[in-house]
């Protein structure tokens, strides 16, 4: 499938989404986005794919807005940010909502839109050479694609505060220090890593996955007798569920349990 600068291929139910603008190092831009936004709904929806993994072409995974497009929007500026944050924070939210796992393959420096992009991925696998950087205040913006929610519940508000202020580059050794990342590749196997990754995924019960990533999102939001309430609902859900109903059987069986 493609869609300008969205590449999206899919294999052994892992759906690659390739960010397919080298020569700009994949800036996010109207064109991106909606390339984006095309795909992430009908792909969470299909149940025949069971993972996802995003990288970019090139030697970027992504550089961030192209600042200087979204000035020259219609309307100036303000209009122009305003508008293409509303595409931008769509696709966010159709990852971070996502029933099954997204990996972001960081193959490069991700900076601005494109750290905020990665952190809206349940995982990332990021090359070694590769850095990252928030970049926004340093050219005098605040943080969106929900970077000022990721960071601080990955970092703590502490080294988040640090990261706003001090807007410094982030090794790939810091990252994973830091939990920003998951895991650090080669610079030649990141995106191979990525799908590995990927593949184990999918034999996993997507179901389960898709409960427990919901009650893990929602848990920073609510009070602990909320939390416990909606975890009972859930994991009775799931007993009901034929992947539950196929972890029991191969328990009772003494067998590894065969999800489809």
């Amino acid at each position: 499938m493609l869609h300008n600068i969205v590449e999206v291929t899919i294999e052994n139910s892992v759906a690659k989404f390739f960010l397919n603008s080298p020569e700009t190092s994949n800036a996010i831009n109207s064109e991106l986005l909606k390339g984006l936004n095309k795909f992430l709904v009908p792909i969470g929806l299909d149940d025949k794919i069971r993972a996802v993994v995003i990288t970019g072409r090139g030697k970027t995974f992504c550089a961030g807005g192209d600042l200087v497009k979204m000035s020259e929007l219609p309307g100036g500026a303000v209009a122009g940010f305003y508008k293409l944050a509303a595409e931008f924070h769509k696709a966010i939210i159709e990852i971070y909502r996502m029933g099954k796992p997204v990996i972001a393959a960081i193959n490069g420096p991700t900076v601005g839109a494109g750290l905020s992009l990665s952190l809206a991925c349940d995982f990332r696998v990021m090359a070694k050479s590769a850095f990252l950087r928030q970049g926004y205040t340093s050219n005098g913006f605040s943080i969106d694609g929900g970077g000022t929610f990721m960071i601080p519940r990955l970092v703590g508000l502490g080294k988040a505060m640090e990261i706003v202020a001090f807007d410094k580059k982030i090794s790939s050794e810091q990252a994973l220090l830091w939990g920003l990342v998951t895991k650090v590749a080669e610079d030649d196997m990141v995106f191979e890593e990525a799908v590995n990754m990927a593949e184990a995924l999918t034999k996993k019960s997507m179901n389960s996955f898709a409960c427990s990533k919901k009650l893990l999102t929602d848990s920073l939001n609510t009070s602990l007798e909320e939390q416990l309430e909606k975890e009972r609902n859930a994991v009775s859900g799931c007993a009901g569920h034929r992947d539950g109903k196929e972890g029991i059987e191969a328990f009772k069986q003494k067998r590894r349990p065969q999800f489809i």
